[in-house]
């Protein structure tokens, strides 16, 4: 028999791989912030729209897009925020993920999901690059998806990412009425 500890080996693959519940992401300190980035706010948090029939499905009709974006603790259209995402397959389950707000339907946000996720423009064209910013804490460049609108429950907003310029808004908008 070796002495290569093959079972703590095993033990530690199988707790890094398990699946885990979702976790807000990481918010910065204070001290280790920029002055350009937005000051990270907690939001409510409720478990409502991760239990099964919460969530009525994404939006597929027309909205007024709205830029409205105020740094206070409450979610707004123009603002990306961290809120839990329904898997597009299957609604019950989803996971925590930047989200651009870009209006309303009645109790719900609507949001556009980002990725940091490289796509190739060219077989990608339903999402649009819109740089890097405090919404992502390793600074990689974001991506928006244009071809889905999701609603968020305002209670399941998690904090304040950053505020979008209101031009790249505005070529977001563009691009999703596209789709």
């Amino acid at each position: 028999m070796s002495s290569f500890p093959w079972r703590r080996i095993g033990a530690a693959l199988f707790r890094a791989l398990r699946p885990r519940a979702s976790r807000p992401p990481h918010t910065p300190q204070p001290n280790q912030q920029s002055p350009r980035q937005s000051t990270p706010a907690t939001l409510p948090h409720s478990d409502a729209p991760r239990r099964a029939g919460q969530y009525p499905g994404d939006y597929t009709g027309s909205f007024t897009a709205t830029y409205d974006p105020h740094i206070d603790g409450n979610a707004d259209p123009g603002e990306i925020v961290w809120a839990w995402v329904p898997f597009e397959e299957d609604h019950t389950q989803g996971k925590d993920r930047p989200v651009l707000l870009v209006g309303r339907d009645d109790q719900w946000l609507l949001g556009l999901m980002l990725s940091s996720r490289d796509r190739d423009q060219r077989m990608a064209s339903n999402w649009v690059e819109i740089g890097s910013g405090p919404w992502d804490s390793q600074g990689r460049p974001s991506e928006v998806r244009v071809d889905r609108i999701i609603r968020v429950n305002p209670s399941s907003v998690r904090r304040e990412g950053a505020v979008l310029p209101r031009g790249l808004f505005d070529q977001v908008i563009a691009a999703t009425r596209r789709f």
